[in-house]
């Protein structure tokens, strides 16, 4: 098992999929020569050359549209919208073309594309390139949407992703990229199950991404309020793995989402509704950003984002 930061697990996990099949490629907005604006894809252009890996012009629309139609002629592109938040701009090829492609052509023609983007609020990101559309694209037939929390999950879900025949979108939250973590270049995960980080019988926490360092520290400090909390970590938030929810929550009959994305409207709140329909008597808490763009100073954004006291005085009001 390695020890690599983040960024270096889904720069291994792509450098090994282009090794293993040359229909493999790789472009986006600085991600050729320039190695992406956090390195994750440096090296690469080094190593396969300008027919595999490329740098393209500032028009998400144009690229997303190229990717789609090279998916369904043969190739297997992997493709990198800098930011979520300029995924707004390519809508209509990711929604209308990419997704919808299998039911429009009756099964005649899959896209096996995965959409790389970078998501997250960290000191500085400011209101046009922190957000986070998870709930979005739970919306979307046809889109698989994996948020790992890990770096094992980040390697081994970026494998899973590009093996897959459907368009995934891949979210790395970007305040992970430095961290130091382990990976086991052998270890398969897959895509649409979720796994439980911390067991426990009195609330159960459901998150994914950078919501699960909130939901894990939280739980450590509920313990010692004598609440044991069972920690859920989605990894794939389309499709939601409510079989293990709803396992964990007929158990616990206490269920708090926590994520990043502003509150309103998150996924936090259809997976509420599954769990009130499914098992009514549960009590129920969400937790997640403001309503609100994102402001630039740091002490705006501490006001903005769930924090860990937050998470644990939600849960303390659910007991």
């Amino acid at each position: 098992m390695a020890q690599m930061e983040f960024w270096r697990a889904i720069n291994q996990a792509l450098d090994e999929c282009m090794a293993a099949d040359e229909r493999v490629v790789l472009f986006g907005e600085d991600v050729g020569l320039p190695g992406g604006i956090y390195g994750v894809t440096r090296q690469l252009a080094k190593k396969y050359g300008p027919t595999r890996i490329w740098d393209t012009p500032i028009s998400e629309a144009a690229f997303v549209g190229i990717a789609t139609g090279a998916a369904m002629t043969g190739l297997r592109p992997i493709i990198e919208i800098m930011y979520m938040d300029f995924t707004l701009v390519a809508m209509d090829q990711l929604v209308n073309h990419a997704a919808k492609m299998r039911f429009l052509s009756q099964g005649q023609y899959s896209v096996p594309l995965v959409v790389r983007s970078m998501n997250g609020i960290i000191p500085g990101s400011c209101a046009q390139h922190s957000q986070t559309f998870d709930a979005w694209f739970n919306s979307v037939p046809g889109f698989t949407v994996i948020a790992p929390s890990t770096h094992q999950d980040a390697y081994s879900l970026m494998k899973a992703a590009v093996a897959l025949d459907d368009p995934v979108l891949f979210l790395e939250h970007r305040s992970m990229y430095f961290l130091q973590g382990e990976v086991d270049t052998a270890m398969t995960v897959p895509i649409g199950r979720g796994v439980v980080r911390r067991s426990g019988d009195d609330l159960t926490i459901v998150s994914w991404s950078k919501g699960m360092q909130w939901s894990l520290e939280a739980a450590d400090l509920l313990r010692e309020q004598k609440v044991n909390a069972e920690v859920i970590d989605l990894r794939t938030v389309s499709p939601v793995d409510y079989d293990l929810i709803l396992k964990s929550v007929a158990r616990t009959r206490r269920l708090l989402v926590v994520h990043e994305a502003i509150q309103q409207g998150g996924l936090g709140a259809e997976i509420a509704a599954r769990v009130a329909q499914e098992l009514p008597s549960t009590r129920i808490g969400r937790v997640g950003s403001a309503f609100a763009p994102i402001a630039p100073a740091r002490s705006l954004a501490a006001t903005y984002v769930p924090q860990v006291e937050g998470v644990v005085a939600t849960a303390l009001k659910l007991q």
